[in-house]
């Protein structure tokens, strides 16, 4: 079995397109894993020439007129992220005699209980000769995982002027195809639901497929919301021959980015889920595994291929951390939103990063502003909500839509459209003015349309202000996207303060009653649930009765889950068992008085 020892018990997940596009080069040396989104090639780019020049690495230009050029530049991206961690690595590793150094950095870095940490001061201990030492360093000490991250839906076809290119031209499939050409070791995380066609691409490259050690060269991650979803997707790809390394289950609601909310089912449950059938999983996936390699001709792994349980969303104290890794075994936890506050680990704007520090609980809120139709956690006043609210106001809507990365409709002609265009907006505005609307249906269905905002480009250019990279076309902005986590972190923190408050070594929180995350997730499900029923009121059908039923009895046996967790489980939380109980019968009693209409056919 292939079992990884990670320093740390937290990761970075990926947040929008830049701003943990060079968390590795920040954190990696550290031991702290993070994930890079490869959507956007031409920040990817922009990046490669920066950092590049930065370390002093050749670099040559793949112009958009070079074959196959989306996929080359994620390449060469993550080939010059990859040479720069292992470089600042071995010299970290070099430095454990120098006073103050980056390697004591590390070592600090790590939390008490920390194995690592237990060795390294025996072995010093026990080691006189700096020889040994040097060797124990180098067989111990390790870096973070430089990941990546892909949308499975995102995955445009693309054309050669009028040409509609083979389908592995597509975004997703390019992407894929740029990690899996890499030099990486690491793993893909998949995110945003199943796409059949794009786990197929998979089995063509070797790196996916065990050695005869049961080595994986590169892994794959999957994003997943259920342990329903995670066994579909998992049987899919192991009739490939695939191994699902990692189920990064995330919360469906209280995260950051775009929001992919369950019909009512709470993360407790879910974990609860994932720990009670995680050994099923397992057997289950490696016997169909073990056929699939068996009928390819490749290596068989001997035992099952190892795997880890991870989860993410809204965690912002080290009792919630702790909680996670010893009731429900997991082997990480992701803080997100929390790292936007850390220039030393993301890339954000001084603008967005006082906005952040500023906001409160009723300035984050989920948005219609995505191009995807799907709900968005976004920042009142972010840069890129005034720059489109002016246009609006100015009589020009929407966006010259340079880049095309969620232009998932198609136009007249069979063309990518993104419903963040201005070309879209204005000619549906258009339609919309010929309807002869009264005055307040006309605003509410315009607003509609005008609402989505260019993510493309709001999403990457936290990393064009910071870089001072070169950027034609208009000015959109910075679309930060936070989890309603952030709200109670107040201030810009340095890696080691907010690591420390990770581990519990310090509390970087000072706003008063922070809510468990637990009761956080839940309370903002009864808010979605509430906005459904009153969504579905002028157009009620049998389907919107089963639906709203069905998430009505996922969010009761949510709650009665958390009633015996609160009235069993010995308390290490910061607030007491009674509290959250009591927390929970108010919530139970607001489900209680949103009533589900009754469908009565015509």
């Amino acid at each position: 079995m292939q079992k990884k020892q990670h320093p740390h018990s937290f990761h970075i997940p990926v947040m929008g397109l830049a701003f943990t596009l060079d968390s590795p080069i920040k954190v990696a040396q550290y031991g702290i894993s993070s994930v890079i989104s490869i959507v956007d090639d031409v920040i990817i780019e922009k990046m490669n020439e920066y950092y590049s020049k930065k370390f002093q690495l050749p670099y040559k230009e793949i112009s958009t007129k070079v074959e196959d050029y989306r996929a080359k530049r994620i390449t060469s991206y993550l080939n010059t992220v990859d040479t720069i961690v292992k470089h600042k690595f071995e010299n970290l590793k070099k430095s454990f005699e120098t006073k103050s150094s980056e390697f004591e950095k590390y070592m600090d870095l790590l939390p008490d209980f920390s194995e690592l940490k237990q060795n390294f001061v025996n072995t010093i201990q026990n080691n006189p000769i700096k020889e040994e030492v040097h060797n124990w360093i180098q067989n111990n000490l390790k870096p973070g995982n430089i990941d990546v991250n892909i949308m499975t839906k995102l995955d445009k076809a693309n054309f050669k002027g009028n040409e509609k290119l083979p389908t592995e031209f597509n975004d997703a499939h390019a992407a894929l195809r740029g990690f899996a050409n890499s030099n990486l070791e690491s793993s893909i995380v998949l995110s945003a639901g199943m796409n059949p066609r794009l786990y197929s691409y998979f089995e063509n490259f070797t790196d996916f497929f065990p050695d005869e050690n049961g080595y994986l060269k590169k892994k794959i991650i999957l994003k997943v919301s259920d342990y329903r979803s995670a066994l579909i997707q998992g049987k899919f790809l192991a009739k490939k021959g695939l191994w699902v390394s990692e189920y990064r289950i995330e919360s469906g609601l209280n995260c950051g980015g775009h929001a992919f909310a369950s019909e009512g089912y709470l993360l407790g449950p879910i974990l609860e889920e994932f720990k009670k059938d995680k050994e099923t999983l397992i057997s289950d996936v490696h016997q169909i595994l073990v056929t699939a390699l068996e009928s390819k001709g490749k290596y068989i792994p001997k035992t099952p291929l190892n795997l880890e349980i991870t989860v993410q969303g809204g965690v912002g104290n080290s009792k919630e951390q702790e909680f996670l890794l010893d009731n429900y075994n997991i082997d990480s936890v992701g803080w997100g939103s929390p790292f936007l506050l850390v220039p030393e680990a993301t890339t954000v704007d001084v603008e967005s990063i006082d906005k952040l520090k500023k906001a409160t609980e009723k300035d984050l809120f989920l948005s219609n502003v995505s191009p995807l139709g799907v709900p968005f956690n976004s920042l009142k006043n972010s840069s890129n909500d005034i720059i489109k609210n002016n246009r609006i106001a100015a009589g020009k809507p929407g966006s010259s839509c340079p880049k095309k990365f969620l232009a998932l409709g198609l136009d007249a002609k069979g063309k990518p459209l993104c419903t963040a265009s201005r070309k879209y907006q204005s000619e549906q505005l258009e339609a919309l003015a010929n309807k002869n609307l009264d005055a307040t249906s006309f605003k509410k269905e315009s607003k509609l349309i005008t609402d989505k905002t260019c993510l493309c480009e709001g999403l990457a250019n936290a990393a064009i202000y910071n870089y001072n990279l070169p950027h034609k076309g208009e000015n959109q902005g910075v679309a930060i996207c936070p989890g309603p986590n952030v709200a109670y972190f107040t201030k810009e923190l340095s890696l080691k303060e907010l690591v420390n408050h990770i581990y519990g070594k310090t509390n970087v929180v000072t706003v008063a009653n922070r809510p468990h995350f637990f009761i956080k997730e839940l309370s903002m499900y009864l808010d979605y649930f509430s906005n459904k029923v009153n969504e579905f009121q002028d157009s009620f059908t049998k389907k919107n009765e089963k639906y709203l039923t069905n998430f009505k009895n996922n969010l009761n046996d949510g709650i009665a889950y958390y009633q015996n967790l609160f009235s069993t489980k010995i308390n290490n939380f910061e607030v007491s068992n009674e509290h959250l109980l009591n927390e929970l019968e108010q919530l139970k009693n607001e489900l209680l008085e949103i009533k589900i209409p009754v469908f009565k056919a015509v």
